[in-house]
């Protein structure tokens, strides 16, 4: 049977602080499964969607834990493949504001060691969406592959976080001319104002969406941090409110936010609907610790929903 969600890119281990406050007073973490491609996949399985894995991973203990805890969660990981002699990347996230992240990597880094002539063709394009992000375009031979995988979908849904993290380009600039070529092939287009920013030009939440609208998407999502959210296609637009929490993390409520917004794509639900869905999925892990095990069920996403709206 086909996969729903289609989700490719990295694959690291989170380790999260069981103390809050600066690293250098932590003493215990707990380790997970993370990356933001992988923490979607997860995202949209919880949520009842036959999900998987394109990803690579070192050869190493690391490697096969997170690889486990990707198909403990019913993700499939046929395509998730360990590479010899690679390191598998660990993330330390800082549990206090702006909750910084600092990301292990060694060079060169096995994310990006996707093959364009590794890819299962037919799952690919079988899948009803594929999930990208443009982290997946900063180096070969990852570039080539997600631009193959573009190829094979031939019309169908594809979905691209611009994701933009610093360390993994050599200037914004590049980062820029890779969003460009990735926009080309993507129908859904999902970041910050920030992002949209480096890859569009655009310096206004509407501009963006525009911006995003004329390159070709169907659908463009702005992230707006404590603003909310703002989405668009051709004929209408939405902005929905952000839902009031006691936020305990900053990181991984976009992930749910991507995998909440693949359910909703999937069950064909108007704009409203699938905004103020995927933004009370993000707002439920930004209240809890950690990134791939506190992503909601469906259930819980509306039970937020029912609470924000009862005020």
């Amino acid at each position: 049977m086909a996969l729903e969600v289609l989700s490719m890119g990295r694959t690291l281990v989170d380790l999260y602080p069981e103390q809050d406050g600066p690293l250098e007073q932590v003493r215990n973490y707990a380790s997970s499964v993370g990356g933001s491609p992988s923490n979607v996949a997860i995202a949209a399985s919880r949520l009842g969607r036959r999900a998987g894995m394109i990803s690579r991973l070192g050869d190493d203990p690391l490697g096969r834990f997170a690889r486990a805890a990707l198909a403990s969660e019913g993700v499939d990981v046929s395509q998730v493949i360990a590479v010899p002699g690679a390191a598998t990347p660990v993330a330390v996230c800082e549990i206090q504001e702006p909750y910084p992240l600092t990301i292990y990597r060694p060079d060169p880094a096995v994310d990006v060691a996707i093959r364009a002539d590794s890819l299962d063709a037919d799952a690919v394009a079988a899948a009803a969406i594929l999930w990208t992000s443009l982290s997946g375009y900063s180096a070969e031979p990852s570039r080539s592959a997600h631009i193959r995988a573009a190829e094979l979908r031939a019309g169908r849904e594809l979905v691209l976080d611009l994701d933009y993290r610093p360390a993994f380009w050599r200037s914004e600039a590049d980062a820029a001319a890779a969003g460009v070529e990735a926009l080309s092939a993507a129908t859904v287009v999902v970041g910050n104002l920030e992002e949209c920013r480096i890859v569009t030009g655009a310096t206004t939440p509407e501009e963006a969406t525009t911006r995003l609208l004329t390159a070709g998407a169907r659908l463009a999502v702005v992230k707006l941090g404590g603003d909310g959210v703002l989405a668009a296609t051709t004929g209408e637009r939405v902005q929905i409110a952000p839902i009031p929490i006691r936020q305990v993390n900053g990181l991984g409520a976009g992930d749910a936010f991507g995998g909440a917004l693949c359910h909703g794509l999937l069950a064909g639900w108007g704009l409203g609907e699938l905004i103020g869905f995927a933004n009370a999925a993000g707002a439920v892990v930004a209240s809890r610790r950690g990134c791939s095990a506190a992503m909601p069920t469906a259930a819980e996403v509306g039970d937020l929903l029912a609470t924000s709206r009862r005020g």
